[in-house]
């Protein structure tokens, strides 16, 4: 009677044991999965923000023909995040982007008809909105990232993370310069 009440605790304890192994699994590929959705929902806001930029630029090209440079580097920019394949690459890319972007508007500044134009207006409203959802989806995507590199690196599930080799996921982050808004005003100044 013994022998079998030992066996019943050994397997008991070998059950509960193998139960905190699949659970800690299972939550380490939920968090995992969840950072490569947050980073779906960046890249899709990305995605659309790089399809607004060539309408922005034939609008802009109209009015403002000899500030080819400029259209130019939006152009070189907007191809780089299309071909981004890594959150630190996008990240790259899309600083890149917001600064060439800030060019295009103090272009804009100097044509009033540009300024004024519907068309014009509609992507540039587009464009900020964009801008804040994908400020959204970089919060989501980073506090997700967060959450998964923590269960990474601590008790009990950093054993089972290094033995299944699950790999830390890189913050999609914005460079100083870049943190600011894309804002442009297109009101004239009182004197």
């Amino acid at each position: 009677m013994g022998v079998l009440i030992t066996v019943i605790v050994i397997v008991a304890i070998v059950v509960v044991l193998g139960l905190v192994v699949v659970g800690i699994y299972n939550g380490l590929v939920r968090s995992r999965l969840r950072v490569r959705e947050a980073w779906s929902g960046i890249d899709v806001q990305l995605k659309r923000r790089a399809s607004l930029i060539p309408n922005l630029v034939e609008t802009v090209k109209g009015y403002a023909a000899h500030e080819r440079e400029v259209l130019e580097n939006v152009t070189r920019a907007r191809a780089a995040l299309q071909q981004a394949g890594t959150p630190a690459q996008a990240a790259e890319a899309n600083n890149m982007l917001t600064q060439t972007l800030r060019s295009l508007f103090a272009v804009a500044e100097a044509y009033p008809d540009l300024k004024a134009n519907q068309n014009f207006l509609e992507l540039q409203r587009e464009l900020a909105d964009t801008e804040d959802k994908i400020a959204y989806a970089r919060q989501f995507y980073n506090t997700n990232v967060l959450s998964y590199n923590t269960k990474l690196e601590t008790f009990p599930s950093v054993i089972f993370a290094n033995m299944f080799n699950f790999e830390a996921s890189e913050f999609f982050e914005a460079e100083e310069e870049a943190r600011q808004d894309v804002r442009v005003s297109f009101s004239t100044p009182s004197a």
